[in-house]
């Protein structure tokens, strides 16, 4: 039995809406602090009211959006602790994931992987924030598929989403020229199948900028 179902027809609009915005949020093509209303989502998307509130609210309820006592929906200012505490999650998830894929790291996987690096490297030369956001996201996610966990990758997209936003301003704040060390060390590392370089590289590369902004 739903809760809350939605009219006819409304369903696949929410559904849709949710898909997109909740892109967005994890390439960080909304700063920290945007207010977004039912009615401007609306109008912007082409929907009506219904799907609007079903996607924000499943947003909210994600971490990716923040709700005011007075109702003001927006993107979330994270406070240093929060960063921290989320920048300690991705510290504990990521390089497990990265070392349980290490034994079906392949060398197409890896000619991928250098592929993306090389893709990341060109939204550094054009200077855009959510291009780069997203290849490096792509990056990782490349990596984690073939860890085969699913649980705890979804557990890592959810941080990756409550960070959209707070990654946009840290890379203003790190004004990268070139492609992150680290990333060459986690390709390296899975050549050469070792295991404790990976969780190294892979610790680093997810944690060291995002403490950074919280220092």
């Amino acid at each position: 039995m739903l809760l809350n179902p939605l009219p006819d027809g409304a369903g696949a609009a929410h559904d849709r809406l949710y898909r997109t915005l909740r892109t967005r949020i994890m390439h960080g093509e909304l700063p920290p602090g945007v207010a977004l209303t039912l009615r401007g989502i609306g109008r912007d998307y082409g929907v009506s009211m219904t799907p609007v509130r079903e996607a924000l609210r499943r947003l909210a309820a994600e971490g990716a959006l923040s709700l005011s006592a007075s109702g003001r929906i927006s993107t979330p200012e994270l406070s240093n602790e929060r960063i921290e505490e989320l920048a300690a999650l991705r510290s504990l998830l990521e390089p497990e994931l990265a070392v349980r894929a290490l034994p079906r790291a392949h060398l197409a996987l890896i000619d991928r992987m250098e592929t993306i690096n090389r893709a990341i490297a060109e939204q550094i030369a054009k200077h855009d924030a959510s291009g780069y956001i997203r290849t490096n996201l792509e990056f990782h996610r490349t990596l984690y598929l073939r860890a085969q966990a699913p649980a705890m990758l979804a557990m890592a997209e959810t941080v990756w989403l409550q960070l959209g936003p707070t990654m946009r301003k840290l890379y203003g704040r790190l004004n990268r020229t070139e492609l992150p060390r680290n990333h060459r060390l986690i390709v390296a590392a899975l050549r050469a199948g070792d295991e404790p370089g990976l969780r190294l590289a892979v610790r680093a590369d997810v944690t060291q900028g995002l403490r950074l902004l919280a220092g």
